[in-house]
C-alpha cells in the first residue's frame, strides 16, 4: 500500500513508525528537513521537504499513484486543500485530514466534506478524540488507562499494581480458576521498562502496569479483585479552558450534570466564553497552579482533578500541587511523550495523551481487515485491535488454543453475536464473530495477515 503523510510531527512520526514496518510504501512530506531527516534515518520511509499542498512536492511524494493521503500537519488549511490537490490532480482515492478549528467541524457545516465539496473522506478532530479520552478516565478513576470497545461493552483498564493488591505472586492460571465467574483477561504487562503479553505460568508483582480487558458490567468487579476503588468522582476540577478543557466541562454539563464541578482559567476572556456556555460547572478565573485558588476551589474535597492546559509542564506541576492539597485522583495531558514516564515517580495517577488518541483514530481507518475498532498502547508499544473474523481468515474455525497467535499476542474477548464468550483455548472462532486482540507492534503484520484481507476503502 503507498501511503503519503503529510506532517512528521508527533503524530506524523508515530503514524509512518506504526505502518512502515507492514511492507507499505511510506513516504513523509515535511517543511521541517531536520523533521524528514529524522524520520528517513529512524524509519524505513522515504522523505520530501516543502509544503505539503503544493502540487509539485505531491508529485514528488509519488501522488499519482498514491492509494491513502494523511494529512496530519499543524495547520488545519494546509491538511484541507492538501487532500483537495491530491483528489484533483492526482485522484488519490482517499484522504484523511486532522482538523483542529471548531469552525471546521461544526455539524452544521457537515456538508461541505465529500466529493462534491472538500473532498476529505475522514476527519480527525484531535481535541475531540483528547476530551472523550479524558471523559473516560472520570468513568474509572483508579486507572491510568481506559479504552472502550464492542460498542461499549467491552473495556479496557490500566492498573499499576502496589503492594497492597490481593492477588500479587498469583499466576494468572491461577486467577483463571479463583475467579472463574469472571471474564477479565490480563492482555498486556508491563515490568521494568518491557511490555509483553503474559503466558498462563507468569506473575504479578508489585510495580507491575497491566492491562485487563473485562465485559463493562464486570468493571467495578475486576478492580476490586486488583485491589482498586470503585467509586466514581462527586466532585471533579477541571484547569484549563482550552479546546480540550472545554470540551471536557462541556461533557460533563451535558451527561453528568449531578457532579459538583468547577472549571479553572487563567485567561478572563477564555473564562468568560467558557462560563457563556456552562450551565453546571462552575467557571473560576485565575491561575490553576495557584494553591489558594486551588484550595478555594475546594482542592482538598476534590476526587479528581484534571490538568488540561496547553502546556505539559503546568500540567505535570499543577497536578502534584493538587495532590500535596489533599486531591483524590489527579490526571495530566501530556502531549510530549518523553514526559510519560515522570508520571509514576511523581504521584500522578493517570494522563491523556493527544498523540496516541489521535494516531489511534487514524489507524482504526486504515487498518486491514473488518477492523472495527483500535486502540494505542504506550509509546506505540502495541495495539489492542478488534475486528469481525472473515470466512477466509485464518482465525475462522481454529479453536483458540490451537491458533499460531505470535508471542506478543493474545485474545482478550470475543464476540459471539450479542454474546461476550471468555477467550478459553477450547472455544472455536467462527466466522462472523468479533475478537480483540492485543499486539505487541512488532507482531501487527502478522495478526493482520490472520485477520485476511485486502484494503476497505469503505
Amino acid at each position: 500500500m503507498k501511503i503519503i503523510i503529510c506532517g512528521a510531527g508527533q503524530v506524523g512520526w508515530q503514524i509512518a513508525r506504526h505502518l512502515a514496518g507492514e511492507r507499505n510504501d511510506i513516504t513523509v512530506i515535511d517543511l521541517d528537513a531536520e523533521l524528514i531527516r529524522r524520520a528517513t534515518d529512524m524509519l524505513d520511509v522515504q522523505g520530501v521537504t516543502g509544503f505539503a499542498s503544493h502540487p509539485d512536492v505531491l508529485a514528488e511524494a509519488g501522488a499519482a499513484d498514491c492509494d491513502l493521503l494523511i494529512a496530519a500537519t499543524h495547520s488545519d488549511e494546509v491538511n484541507i486543500v492538501a487532500c483537495e490537490v491530491a483528489n484533483s490532480i492526482f485522484q488519490v482515492p482517499r484522504k484523511i485530514a486532522r482538523i483542529r478549528a471548531a469552525s471546521y467541524l461544526d455539524p452544521g457545516y457537515a456538508g461541505m466534506y465529500g466529493t462534491a465539496h472538500l473532498p476529505i473522506d475522514v476527519v480527525i478532530s484531535p481535541e475531540r478524540e483528547v476530551a472523550r479520552a479524558a471523559m473516560q478516565r472520570l468513568q474509572a478513576p483508579a486507572t491510568f488507562d481506559v479504552e472502550t470497545f464492542m460498542r461499549g461493552k467491552v473495556w479496557m483498564l490500566g492498573m499499576s499494581l502496589t503492594e497492597d493488591c490481593p492477588i500479587l505472586h498469583a499466576s494468572l492460571r491461577q486467577l483463571g480458576d479463583m475467579f472463574a465467574d469472571n471474564m477479565a483477561v490480563v492482555v498486556g504487562v508491563r515490568r521494568g521498562g518491557r511490555l509483553f503479553a503474559p503466558e498462563p505460568a507468569d506473575q504479578l508483582f508489585a510495580g507491575d502496569q497491566i492491562y485487563v480487558v473485562c465485559p463493562a458490567e464486570q468493571v467495578d468487579r475486576t478492580l476490586d479483585r486488583f485491589g482498586k476503588p470503585t467509586a466514581l468522582p462527586q466532585r471533579v476540577i477541571v484547569v484549563g479552558a482550552g479546546h480540550v478543557g472545554l470540551a471536557v466541562a462541556q461533557e460533563i454539563d451535558r451527561k453528568m450534570p449531578h457532579l459538583n464541578a468547577k472549571l479553572i482559567e487563567r485567561d478572563r476572556r477564555q473564562a468568560e466564553a467558557a462560563a457563556d456556555t456552562l450551565r453546571q460547572v462552575v467557571v473560576l478565573h485565575g491561575d490553576g497552579m495557584s494553591a489558594e485558588l486551588l484550595i478555594e476551589a475546594g482542592v482538598a474535597r476534590a476526587d479528581a482533578v484534571m490538568m488540561l492546559t496547553q502546556d505539559d509542564k503546568t500540567n505535570l506541576l499543577g497536578a502534584v500541587r493538587a495532590r500535596a492539597l489533599g486531591a483524590g485522583t489527579v490526571v495530566s495531558l501530556l502531549n510530549d511523550p518523553t514526559l510519560i514516564p515522570l508520571r509514576a515517580a511523581l504521584g500522578i495517577d493517570a494522563y491523556v495523551d493527544p498523540r496516541a488518541a489521535t494516531v489511534s483514530t487514524i489507524l482504526r481507518h486504515i487498518r486491514h481487515g473488518r477492523v472495527r475498532d483500535l486502540y494505542s498502547i504506550g509509546d506505540a508499544e502495541a495495539e489492542l485491535i478488534e475486528a469481525q473474523v472473515l470466512p477466509s481468515s485464518g482465525f475462522a474455525g481454529q479453536l483458540i488454543g490451537d491458533l499460531s497467535l505470535p508471542a506478543g499476542a493474545l485474545i482478550g474477548a470475543v464476540q459471539k453475536g450479542d454474546r461476550l464468550v471468555k477467550p478459553l483455548p477450547d472455544l472455536r472462532i467462527e466466522a462472523g464473530d468479533i475478537v480483540l486482540v492485543f499486539s505487541l507492534t512488532g507482531d501487527v503484520g502478522e495478526i493482520d495477515e490472520m485477520l485476511q484481507v485486502g484494503i476497505d476503502y469503505f
